[in-house]
């Protein structure tokens, strides 16, 4: 047993949280989509074809943003093959994933799809085989009320009123070699600018989010964002960033469960990027980041796309505890730069690395272990994001110097409430935190706290399975300088510490 203690001043506030850091991703993709979110033959299949219990598990996840169509899918993607009557629909070859596209879901049903489980659409336009034109032309489809062959096109397919889509992403991984149309960064700049342009003249409203680096590892990283926003910085709104943390790619538990540490400095390194950018350009305006594609994925091993299969089980990943601490990291490194990172997107939503499994047919649906830390922070993890200052243990593993055994974020959600979000890294230590609150309203204080734990790091869930659950600790009074509770080794733990009225 160790101790802790964990400050919060009200004075040090980050920036107002933007509920977008809590989206996912819906790419037509293995069995995100088909099995996934669509499946015409389950019980509980609406009019459109979406799994009613698949909807009602997102729900409860509380994705506020879902980015569509992908991902490496949209570089090859025609968006008109997607709507009409489905009868009519081509099926088509996805050269990014070998598979063959029925195209039974297209962007009518996404966004119909997106009203179901009360998130917003974040809409990839084609930039890899395609370009202005048809970018504009999709965005004359969900926007414009009508007049334009595209809109009246959305008209004569059922829907007379304009979506209002607002945040449009301008391609995918464009700086990656395996991208369909990828580009240097020159003249993906170029091409990202002259996009803007034109898609902010058709609809003004509209943010848009330019490629950065698909990985830290990319050899352009960082000279790219710099070169990409020398031509689009000032017609552009956010900048993408991709991560995935790949546990088989640690030496072991302990330099996994300190990835927040590469999170952190990822994070840092486009932010310095991107203020280069501004500072050579002569620009006033900060960039905002999109970190739209992020998660645990187990990357290094090999998988088979096989030969033109229609929604094959591609990276189905089954996660464990470290699994959802490291999700939990990803979390607390997002909400600690709100003041840059406005977006970000889970990848992906649906049996794809994804928090949510499902069988086929009327098979069952069952959340993986990363689906908790998720949910529990899209839900409370809102209002003002605070600067903690934690006082803990600190150890090296074998890739990470001074690694501090606690990994903390915070908001104020209300003047009655604040939560905090703690990953114990510790594998074989308990933490009894004491939490200070300073520049808080006054008055008698409980503490509600929520853990994800389990026997081992390694323990998951599964079909008939679902050991793996928060526990919730009633409320405790808050007494000076007494430790709120046990953090057990290995887990992640939401604190609530609300005012008595």
């Amino acid at each position: 047993m160790t101790a802790a203690r964990i400050v919060l001043d009200d004075d040090y506030e980050i920036a107002e949280v933007d509920p977008r850091i809590y989206g996912s991703f819906v790419e037509h993709m293995g069995r995100c989509v088909y099995d996934g979110i669509y499946a015409p033959d389950h019980p509980s299949a609406d009019e459109d074809g979406f799994r009613g219990d698949v909807a009602e598990a997102v729900r409860e996840l509380g994705p506020t943003i879902l980015r569509y169509p992908g991902g490496n899918f949209v570089s090859g993607y025609e968006w008109e093959d997607g709507v009409g009557p489905r009868a009519q629909r081509p099926e088509r070859l996805d050269l990014a994933w070998r598979s063959v596209e029925s195209n039974q879901v297209g962007t009518d049903e996404f966004l119909r799809y997106c009203r179901t489980v009360q998130a917003e659409p974040m809409m990839a336009v084609n930039l890899g085989t395609r370009g202005i034109a048809d970018a504009v032309r999709l965005l004359e489809y969900c926007n414009i009320p009508g007049g334009t062959p595209a809109s009246e096109m959305r008209r004569a397919n059922g829907t007379a009123d304009p979506y209002g889509v607002t945040v449009w992403c301008l391609g995918n991984e464009m700086d990656g070699p395996w991208q369909l149309g990828h580009k240097t960064a020159e003249d993906y700049g170029k091409l990202a600018a002259q996009t803007a342009v034109a898609m902010k003249r058709t609809d003004p409203s509209i943010e848009l989010v330019a490629c950065g680096t698909s990985k830290p590892i990319m050899p352009t990283f960082a000279r790219w964002e710099a070169t990409v926003l020398e031509y689009a910085y000032p017609h552009v709104d956010h900048v993408s960033m991709h991560m995935y943390a790949d546990p088989d790619k640690y030496p072991d538990m302990a330099d996994f469960l300190a990835a927040g540490l590469d999170i952190d400095e990822y994070i840092r390194s486009v932010i310095s990027s991107v203020d280069y950018a501004r500072a050579a350009g002569r620009h006033n305006r900060h960039m905002s980041l999109s970190f739209d594609e992020w998660n645990v994925w187990y990357n290094s091993r090999p998988r088979d796309l096989g030969h033109w299969p229609h929604a094959p089980r591609l990276i189905e990943d089954e996660y464990t505890l470290a699994d959802a601490l490291v999700v939990g990291s990803f979390l607390n490194s997002i909400l600690r730069a709100g003041d840059r990172v406005r977006m970000a997107c889970l990848a992906q939503l649906v049996n794809v690395i994804a928090p949510i499994r499902t069988e086929p047919g009327a098979g069952e649906l069952w959340r993986q272990t990363t689906f908790y830390p998720f949910a529990l922070t899209a839900r409370h993890g809102r209002g003002t994001a605070l600067q903690p200052s934690v006082t803990c243990d600190r150890v090296s593993t074998s890739e990470h110097d001074d690694v501090p055994v606690l990994d903390v974020a915070a908001v104020r959600k209300d003047a009655d409430e604040h939560v905090i979000f703690v990953v114990n890294r510790s594998t074989t230590t308990a933490v009894r935190p004491h939490i200070d609150l300073r520049g808080a309203a006054p008055g008698r204080r409980t503490v509600e706290r929520t853990t994800l734990t389990g026997p081992d790091l390694t323990a998951t869930n599964g079909p008939g399975n679902q050991g793996l659950t928060p526990a919730v600790a009633p409320g405790a009074l808050l007494e000076d300088d007494e430790p709120v509770g046990e953090l057990a080794p290995g887990s992640w733990s939401m604190l609530r510490v609300r005012r008595e009225r």
